[in-house]
């Protein structure tokens, strides 16, 4: 039992921790890529806030249509012999998908915050563009990226429904924390749901408590 409870606590970091890094790339590079084309920003923010208004389930099933074996997406990948339902990846599509909305917003309002005289400056001064993003933008913008990994971790770590229908609850293979709680109390087996309630709210109070320390101590140096 413990070597599944070893399984299950892994996956659920391995999917948080994967998803987080990729949802914070994907954050930036779009808005550095969007902040000159507000129609095209206009409408990736569209499909990029759309899970905020669906619930899981019907985000579940979008997925289903896009990379399921009939999918859009899923019957190309099929043919190179590529199953991405039932995988621990499919969690990982996931989770990005649900917490990029908490990251994508937090580094567009720290973006916002700016004042573009700090890019005009640079600009005269001959840097590029991307020198600009990673000298002077990122660096000014640390605490909305911190904020936005912290929110998106946190969100991909409960995530449950969507995850439920295109990856399964399958034990050593796709099972998460929140999965396996859920079989847990349907099978009446309460003392694996307290064990693996008490994990997931110790990571949760560590990661709450390394985010504080760090932004105290963000603030200190300001």
């Amino acid at each position: 039992m413990s070597f599944l409870y070893f399984d299950i606590i892994f996956l659920t970091l391995k999917i948080s921790i994967i998803s987080t890094l990729i949802v914070a790339f994907i954050s930036i590079i779009l808005i550095y890529f969007l902040e000159k084309n507000q129609k095209l920003k206009n409408i990736f923010e569209t499909f990029i806030n759309i899970s905020l208004f669906i619930s899981p389930s019907v985000l579940g099933y979008l997925l289903i249509l896009i990379l399921g074996k009939n999918g859009v997406i899923g019957s190309f990948l099929y043919k190179f012999n590529i199953n991405i339902m039932f995988s621990w990846w499919a969690g990982i599509i996931t989770a990005s998908i649900v917490s990029l909305p908490l990251m994508y917003n937090n580094v567009k309002t720290g973006v916002s915050s700016l004042d573009p005289l700090y890019s005009e400056i640079a600009k005269q001064l001959g840097a590029t563009d991307f020198q600009i993003l990673q000298k002077i933008t990122i660096p000014l913008i640390k605490r909305n990226i911190l904020a936005g990994m912290i929110l998106s971790f946190g969100r991909a770590m409960g995530e449950f429904g969507a995850t439920l229908m295109l990856a399964g609850n399958i034990p050593g293979k796709t099972q998460t924390i929140s999965m396996a709680i859920y079989s847990a109390v349907e099978s009446g087996d309460s003392k694996s749901a307290n064990f693996l309630l008490g994990v997931i709210l110790i990571i949760s109070f560590l990661v709450i408590l390394i985010y504080n320390y760090l932004f105290s101590k963000e603030r200190k140096n300001i």
